[in-house]
């Protein structure tokens, strides 16, 4: 079976940075404070540089009240899935069957 050909998802900073932010006009100081986490750490999400943790899906979703702690987990999967499916060629599996 042919795997399905997807587009780029953004990553989920770029969503939080453009749809939660930007409305706001929150400075990443002013929404890391709100949120309950360090500078650093929204800055690597914001820059892509770290992924939407379970926990930060539930700060993200309490924060803004915007969408479940779900949905950002599943727009981190998705683009995760996508860099992943990136390098499938590359990757050495053999297939199964039953006997």
């Amino acid at each position: 079976m042919k795997p399905l050909r997807m587009h780029q998802p953004p990553h989920p900073g770029e969503i939080l940075r453009e749809l939660c932010l930007a409305p706001l006009e929150l400075s990443v100081t002013e929404a890391a404070d709100s949120l309950g986490v360090s500078r650093n750490t929204l800055s690597a999400i914001l820059n892509g540089r770290a992924g939407i943790s379970p926990e930060m899906a539930i700060r993200l979703s309490i924060a803004f009240n915007t969408t479940t702690a779900e949905s950002w987990l599943h727009q981190q999967m998705q683009h995760d899935l996508w860099l992943a499916e990136r390098s499938r060629k590359r990757l050495r599996v053999r297939k199964l069957a039953a006997a």
